[in-house]
């Protein structure tokens, strides 16, 4: 918040603590940063205000002023004299003024969310025990906070359809619904392809789809991640595991250069879903839909698991000592990935500047159709960290046609690729038989199997680092899952080659470690740690690249090249 935002803040009591809120906010919200629970349902920050569930009243008044003069009443110590509203209002759809009073835990307070909560609860099937939603339910944990703890209810309940496709990725078991509406809001107002609505009346009120249509689009389990209930589930996580089980791990969506925030649940080295994660800088709280099976390459058959020489296994000192002896020579190139974290491609760098010979350097180019929201046409998530490394000068594209020519001519005989197949970027198999490839990465591909050397590299799940997304925020990711046995950890693989090249420079394989360099001798990062990035990243001056017509980006607060001044 800036200075300014700061002054214009207002006073406001809760539950008679003072509070400073922005004008307009919401008291669910304002109540929050009082520390102060306003539980909800049907309300969410990132959605249109409806009041469906009613679970969020709150006693509000105001100070009173003399309906003749104007002037503020005052009670006979001097303090102002507060108007309470006769009734409870509700919270989601009132916003705080000056001196506004908000009581949040007072007897009628509660009287109402034991009834609001005894109604949901109506036809609620109560099968928390089975419920895929178990651990993270709202309804179960606002029923324990602010219900009754018993029921009047002895008749029938109303029974409602029961696992229901209503999408090839999203499963429907409308008998748990309680009608917040959230879903119906987030198709129309942010994935703008309403195909969810209600249908018939009063207990009879269902969830369904448009007639011919289902929730198929490429936002659709945002819809799984807002449901406070267990009526919406992902066909892919639904009953696989207990959410209590798993680790969450903070990442970043690799899919483009947007780079939505995420978090990684595993347990026991085995990834079981991928969630959004807030950041209301980059991607407010959703996540495209084909960003969450990227964890499904860590279990890929076509993993590279072995170092090797000519195709036989080898050990890593073996496969090191002959890629430095290759490097050790002036016809390299050097074909590095968008998808390296900054760490990765800072020393792949470090490495060209021990090569002796002028080393030209590549990055593929991988682009798509955007979609204006949260998936841009540069598929590739840290084209803007090689840029600031140095690892490249200007855009990648998709075909390395002067990497070609150079082969063809002689002039280059090795090539160390990393995490790229050259066959997709243009170089034909002959071509390849020509040179020496030293391939590291995660998976096989035609480079690997025509490769002099292979070199196994983690996955963006099995490691730590940093990306740099098409707002030049830096962003961290952890490691999630341990790497496959035998793969040497983080960023081993360069830190060992880079050691025995001529100069022989040792540096720590640690993230930590790359960032103390890249501090020193990347102008931008000049005073910089990794430990000093937020969980919502830093913004890096992208003044030295303004003149590159970078491909269209996407988001939905991407930020122009005020970016660093209006964050600072």
């Amino acid at each position: 918040m800036s200075e300014g935002e700061k002054d214009k803040r207002v006073p406001i009591y809760v539950d008679g603590q003072e509070v400073l809120v922005a004008p307009g906010t919401n008291l669910v919200e304002a109540a929050a940063l009082a520390g102060k629970e306003v539980p909800h349902y049907c309300y969410h920050p990132k959605l249109s205000v409806v009041g469906n569930c009613r679970m969020c009243l709150i006693e509000m008044g105001t100070p009173g002023r003399d309906r003749a003069t104007g002037e503020p009443l005052l009670n006979d110590d001097g303090s102002p004299k507060i108007m309470w509203v006769p009734r409870p209002v509700i919270g989601c759809a009132t916003t705080a003024s000056p001196g506004m009073h908000v009581r949040t835990d007072s007897p009628i307070v509660k009287e109402c969310r034991e009834g609001v909560m005894e109604f949901l609860l109506v036809n609620h099937p109560l099968d928390c025990p089975i419920c895929d939603q178990a651990g993270e339910c709202r309804l179960q944990e606002f029923a324990t906070d602010y219900g009754r703890g018993y029921s009047r209810f002895i008749e029938e309940k109303n029974v409602k359809p029961k696992r229901t496709r209503i999408g090839p990725r999203v499963m429907l078991d409308d008998e748990r619904c309680i009608l917040c509406s959230r879903c119906i809001r987030f198709t129309e107002e942010f994935a703008e392809e309403p195909v969810l609505g209600f249908t018939d009346r009063g207990s009879y009120t269902t969830l369904t789809t448009f007639p011919g249509k289902e929730l198929a689009h490429n936002y659709s389990l945002n819809t799984v991640d807002i449901c406070p209930v267990g009526a919406l589930t992902s066909t892919d996580f639904r009953f696989k595991m207990r959410v209590w089980f798993l680790k969450e791990t903070d990442s970043i969506d690799t899919e483009s250069s947007v780079g939505c925030n995420t978090v990684v649940g595993s347990r026991e080295g085995k990834i079981h879903r991928i969630t959004p994660r807030r950041n209301d800088l980059v991607n407010d709280t959703w996540m495209p839909d084909s960003g969450r099976a990227l964890y499904k390459m860590t279990e890929g058959d076509d993993r590279v698991l072995n170092y090797a020489i000519d195709g036989k296994p080898c050990s890593p000192d073996e496969a090191f000592s002959l890629a430095a002896t290759l490097l050790n020579n002036p016809d390299v190139a050097i074909v590095g990935s968008g998808r390296l974290s900054l760490e990765e491609q800072f020393l792949l760098t470090r490495i060209r500047a021990r090569i002796p010979g002028p080393t030209p350097s590549y990055l593929v180019a991988r682009t798509g159709q955007g979609d204006g929201k949260l998936l841009s046409a540069d598929r590739n998530p840290n084209v803007r960290g090689a840029l600031l490394t140095g690892l490249i000068e200007d855009l990648p594209a998709k075909e390395l046609t002067p990497l070609g020519r150079l082969v063809n001519e002689g002039t280059v005989r090795t090539i160390l690729v990393v995490g790229e197949d050259l066959s997709a970027a243009g170089l034909t198999r002959d071509q390849l038989k020509r040179v020496s490839v030293i391939y590291i990465g995660s998976h096989h591909n035609e480079t690997s199997s025509l490769a002099k050397i292979e070199i196994p590299l983690l996955t963006v799940f099995e490691k730590a680092g940093t990306f740099v997304n098409q707002q030049f925020r830096v962003q961290k990711f952890a490691q999630a899952i341990p790497g496959p046995k035998g793969v040497l950890f983080g960023l081993s693989n360069f830190t060992r080659l880079l050691a025995l090249l001529p100069g022989g420079e040792t540096l720590a394989p640690g993230v930590s470690a790359a960032w103390e360099q890249m501090a020193r001798e990347v102008p931008e990062l000049e005073g910089w740690t990794f430990g000093g990035i937020s969980s919502t990243g830093r913004v890096v001056s992208d003044a030295r690249f303004a003149h590159l017509p970078f491909i269209e980006t996407a988001g939905l607060h991407f930020e122009p090249k005020s970016a660093v001044a209006a964050e600072a």
